[in-house]
């Protein structure tokens, strides 16, 4: 299969997804297959939430607003330019498990095998197993040799030249022990860290809301920790996240927002809370559905050292500049086709196997 074929079809998935922004459909008459499409994408979106609570019409459009945005030529040549990709490649199947906590999570790794000519062998979570065959079925539709490249199972793997798993830190031993023997990538638990100084602007403090709320929090790239300064005011970044108050509406985030407030009240921690975001100090990572946690920093060397030795348990940080790796506030969902999950070249790893 060509590399330029394989590059045009996913340009035109691109702009088939382009139709469903998060402002509302909008059929073009010039997308491909349109009329046989179009309709049963939008009752895919219609009825994600009946599958999974957690994907809303909201955050399914906000996703494939996102990838309509990605897979544009300009992006994808410039993407894959670096590489050594080519027409004569020799391909392996490459097994790929999927994690399902955010809509189309494990798109970037389906996109990264076939963009460099191998074959995909696609286990997905159950709680996001409704999109991606779809989106197959219409790159199979656009250029029917995906077909002989694309494969879905419910079962364990059993023929696999390269293994990319992503799931949690438990599932990860059980990774390393099946796949240890075959060219493999994988994912534990990562969470996102905001950096505030103090100094930020109201309208800043609004974008993060989009890194701290958007897909419920549920996301790698969601932040779920801030760091602050000693002595930090909180006042200004509750006004900043009023915003956002309409996700109490939520059932199944005012449920864990209740339960979550529950147990901490009862264990006599202390709260910050505006009635449907509390905040805790507490130097994990990870923190609960409706919880922040935070921790201070007392100068700026220290708090770089910190998140340094921790590079392992963060996904990415969110930052007013401080470091050019750091992301702009309100960005971390909207990441580039570079930008890797845990920092691992996907396609780098792909060109390397035998």
């Amino acid at each position: 299969m060509l590399l330029n074929n394989r590059i045009n079809a996913f340009c035109e998935l691109g702009k088939f997804l382009d139709q469903f922004k998060s402002t509302g459909y909008e059929k073009v008459n010039t997308v491909k297959l349109n009329d046989d499409f179009f309709d049963k994408m939008i009752h895919k979106i219609e009825t994600a939430e009946h599958y999974n609570g957690w994907f809303t019409k909201e955050n399914v459009m906000y996703s494939l607003t996102q990838w309509g945005k990605a897979l544009t030529k300009r992006k994808l040549s410039t993407w894959i330019s670096k590489y050594s990709l080519s027409d004569e490649v020799m391909p392996k199947t490459i097994g790929v498990i999927m994690a399902g906590n955010i809509p189309l999570v494990g798109f970037h790794d389906f996109l990264s095998v076939l963009i460099s000519g191998h074959k995909i062998l696609v286990k997905q979570s159950s709680n996001d197993n409704q999109l991606l065959p779809f989106l197959a079925s219409y790159l199979i539709a656009i250029d029917s040799e995906f077909e002989k490249h694309i494969s879905f199972t419910t079962e364990k793997f059993t023929d696999f030249d390269a293994v990319i798993a992503t799931g949690s830190n438990n599932t990860a031993r059980y990774f390393e022990h099946y796949f240890g023997k075959v060219p493999h990538i994988i994912r534990k638990n990562r969470n996102s860290v905001a950096v505030l100084t103090g100094h930020e602007t109201q309208e800043q403090l609004v974008n993060l809301g989009e890194d701290i709320f958007r897909y419920f929090g549920l996301g790698c790239r969601s932040v779920s920790k801030l760091m602050v300064p000693v002595g930090y005011d909180f006042d200004l970044f509750f006004k900043s996240m009023y915003s956002y108050h309409d996700i109490i509406t939520s059932a199944k985030y005012a449920n864990n927002y209740d339960y979550n407030k529950a147990v901490y009240l009862m264990s006599n921690f202390k709260l910050f809370e505006n009635g449907f975001l509390m905040l805790k100090e507490d130097q994990s990572y990870a923190s609960p559905i409706a919880t922040l946690f935070y921790e201070t920093y007392t100068s700026q060397e220290e708090l770089l050292e910190k998140l340094e030795a921790d590079n392992e348990k963060i996904q990415c940080v969110v930052s007013r500049g401080i470091s050019e790796s750091h992301v702009d506030f309100g960005q971390t969902q909207s990441p580039e086709l570079s930008d890797y999950a845990d920092g691992v070249d996907v396609i780098e790893f792909l060109t390397k196997i035998n």
